[in-house]
């Protein structure tokens, strides 16, 4: 009986997962991040290679934040070079500049790429004639979006074991 329920939690968190990065990745598509800045920077032949660091950054991202036991960079360091703990703050510090920096234009690039997205959507519903009723489809979004995060905090499903 054990064995069934481990078994049913590793497919349907593996499943949870698949769905979530095609969620991540579905976004990514529709706003056409990866071409645009392959046409930003005139290296269109490298594409492939652009999708694939996308693919791989999420797959670390998510490793890192589940295994986060196994992803102890600086205990490792303290326990191989005792004393040198100057020279990890550095590293890190220079580590932490340079992500925040890439994070940044990343998350700047994908809010422009999201807005202009949303100049199509009066262009959508004007060729689908949907004239009435876009307010209340905008506030039934809304709704929607402070429920699930009222139900997240009163349940509290941001606490972790």
């Amino acid at each position: 009986m054990n064995f069934f329920k481990l078994f049913f939690l590793a497919v349907s968190g593996a499943a949870y997962g698949i769905l979530s990065a095609a969620g991540v990745f579905t976004v990514f598509v529709a706003v056409g991040l990866v071409p645009r800045f392959a046409g930003r920077t005139h290296t269109a032949g490298k594409i492939l290679l652009y999708e694939e660091m996308v693919i791989f950054g999420t797959l670390a991202g998510s490793f890192l934040s589940i295994f986060s036991r196994y992803s102890q960079f600086g205990a490792w360091w303290q326990q191989h070079f005792p004393g040198q703990e100057e020279a990890l703050l550095r590293a890190g510090g220079a580590i932490q500049l340079i992500f925040g920096l890439f994070s940044g234009m990343f998350v700047g690039c994908l809010a422009l790429a999201i807005a202009e997205m949303l100049d199509s959507i009066p262009i959508f519903t004007r060729r689908i004639s949907f004239r009435h009723g876009i307010g209340l489809a905008v506030v039934s979004m809304a709704a929607g979006k402070l429920c699930g995060s009222l139900l997240y905090f009163w349940w509290e499903f941001h606490r972790t074991a």
